[in-house]
């Protein structure tokens, strides 16, 4: 089956029925089509061409907390009786990012020409996973399309939150280090030299810490705009190849999973994010093992990510869930727990909603903790660096000053 054409901004010149010259600007999948959807419109158009892109800034990147923001308010539109078609205007209009509301006006073309709501979707997979697209067209097809939306924002937004969680765990030790690299370079090729030619005049001999932190410096001086490069190709290159290589990725999530502190966060995450998921798609009509397909996507780490796809064929031969994921050894006992709980009523996805919870409050909680203790830790690495420094140029003085 061929992938459907994507939809693109056409800008149009042309002379309505009583002669009078209109320009204006379309979503279609080619020339032709917007000629024809003008002719409808009694416009004959001279010129259709694709909307030039800036040359400069360009328009601000759709993000992911973009794209719940829109569907909770679609959501609240179609709860509220307003049709479909007016409600990606009404919510297009409210938007200050034009590049969403681009897409939107976009989609609300494709729905206003007959595409299901799912199919529009599909039509801009880099906003909208193969998740978000089922669980619309599960809406569309039992006439709930309102109270899907509704899950699906919960969903996103539960989603993007423990994102911002995470984010903000990994982010505080990612910027101590900078700073402490930071300040570390400025002292040794700003402050250090200055010592170096006092240093010069003395004709002793210097302490061996003290010509080990002046090596060094003299290094930095000579090499710092080379390891400066290095150091972003290091990392630039690291970070393709982790996307590049499943290896490399597998080695990367189980290594985060071995981090002190933040192995447990990124633990509870995983938990969290693999619960809200089973429980949004298995609530919407989603059969157990379709639903642990997209589960397994969700999850966001290699080792779980392969966890879960067994815990599928387990579950396709007739094991129960819980009792595949008890197999696996990876899950927290509580969610398996839980799992088991939801079968056996057949409650299963409140169970799930109610796992959810608890590990994203357990999330935010340890991030909460992780702030708290990195504040004297920062305070910690920053005086033992400098202080360092500060004690290998001052040594030789005190150690003058004691000969004297």
């Amino acid at each position: 089956m061929a992938n459907a054409a994507i939809a693109t901004t056409y800008v149009y010149k042309g002379v309505d029925t009583k002669g009078n010259k209109v320009e204006g600007e379309l979503s279609g999948t080619s020339p032709a089509l917007i000629k024809a959807q003008l002719r409808r419109q009694g416009i004959i158009a001279n010129k259709v061409q694709k909307k030039p892109k800036p040359l400069l800034g360009g328009k601000k990147r759709i993000k992911p907390g973009d794209i719940a923001i829109f569907t909770r308010q679609m959501a609240t539109m179609m709860k509220a009786g307003v049709p479909l078609v007016q409600s990606f205007e009404i919510v297009a209009d409210g938007l200050d990012n034009p590049a969403l509301k681009e897409l939107i006006f976009k989609i609300r073309d494709d729905v206003a020409s007959g595409t299901a709501f799912a199919d529009a979707l599909r039509r801009q997979p880099l906003y909208f996973d193969d998740l978000f697209c089922n669980l619309v067209a599960s809406g569309e097809q039992s006439g709930a399309l309102e109270t899907m939306l509704d899950r699906i924002a919960t969903y996103k937004e539960k989603t993007e939150s423990l994102k911002a969680k995470i984010k903000k765990a990994m982010t505080y030790p990612i910027a101590v280090v900078v700073v402490a690299v930071v300040v570390t370079a400025i002292l040794l090729v700003k402050v250090v030299p200055q010592f170096a030619e006092t240093f010069s005049s003395f004709g002793a001999e210097l302490p061996a810490f003290t010509l080990f932190v002046l090596s060094i410096s003299e290094w930095m001086q000579d090499n710092w705009f080379f390891a400066f490069i290095a150091l972003v190709i290091g990392i630039g290159g690291t970070l393709e190849v982790k996307k590049r290589n499943k290896n490399v990725a597998n080695f990367f999530d189980k290594l985060m999973l071995k981090l002190p502190i933040i192995g447990q966060i990124t633990y509870n995450s995983i938990a969290a994010r693999f619960a809200r998921t089973l429980s949004t798609t298995f609530a919407a009509g989603v059969p157990l093992i379709d639903a642990l397909k997209s589960v397994a996507g969700a999850t966001g780490n290699v080792v779980y990510e392969e966890a879960t796809l067994k815990i599928r064929d387990s579950v396709a031969t007739g094991i129960p869930l819980n009792g595949a994921m008890r197999t696996s050894g990876l899950y927290p006992t509580m969610l398996v727990q839980m799992a088991a709980i939801g079968e056996e009523s057949g409650a299963l996805d409140e169970m799930l909603a109610k796992a959810a919870d608890f590990y994203e409050e357990a999330v935010d909680n340890m991030v909460d903790n992780l702030t708290t203790l990195m504040e004297p830790m920062i305070m910690a690495v920053l005086g033992i660096l400098v202080g360092g420094l500060m004690i290998a140029m001052y040594l030789p003085i005190f150690q003058l000053g004691q000969v004297m």
